[in-house]
């Protein structure tokens, strides 16, 4: 399947991630972000389970009614990576945004929300924002199949075929 566009995901921080370094009592956390066949990755934060990442991730949209897959890692430098959390997030309320084909609109305008649900890993309401001529979605994504923990990310629209943003 062809590329939609491109979207950027900043992957923020990692918040009350779960410890899987019993020694150190911590965790060497990364992020595996993937869609649709692709995955990009963040680099490693050694022991620290509040992360601060601040990295900007590339991924091709390919099929918007796939969802963002975010799996969070413990780096182990002699076993496997322990897996440490997953959420899912869709695109499909930020590209209804896109679609609206909105502009000349103040910084800081808030095009929509989303609420969380038992249908996405939202933490906190996400709203999706217009800003510098762009449109950003923040969201708090609550992991999965874990003990405890979050991470935030943030959303920009880079390049999509008849969409603005």
């Amino acid at each position: 399947m062809n590329s939609c566009g491109l979207l950027r995901i900043k992957v923020c921080r990692g918040i009350n991630l779960a410890v899987r370094d019993t020694v150190s009592h911590s965790s060497d956390p990364y992020v595996v972000v993937s869609h649709a066949g692709q995955a990009v990755k963040t680099s490693v934060v050694n022991k620290n389970c509040s992360p601060v990442w601040n990295e900007s991730l590339t991924l091709s949209l390919k099929d918007p009614n796939v969802p963002f897959v975010l799996r969070v890692f413990d780096k182990d430098t002699f076993t496997g990576d322990d897996p440490m959390g997953d959420a899912e997030f869709n695109v499909k309320p930020f590209l209804e945004c896109l679609k609206m084909g909105l502009q000349d609109l103040p910084d800081g305008t808030k095009v929509d929300r989303v609420q969380p649900s038992h249908d996405n890993c939202l933490a906190d309401e996400s709203c999706i924002v217009w800003n510098q001529g762009k449109m950003f979605q923040k969201m708090i994504l609550r992991l999965r199949n874990v003990e405890c923990g979050e991470v935030e990310t943030h959303l920009e629209w880079l390049d999509y075929p008849g969409f603005r943003g």
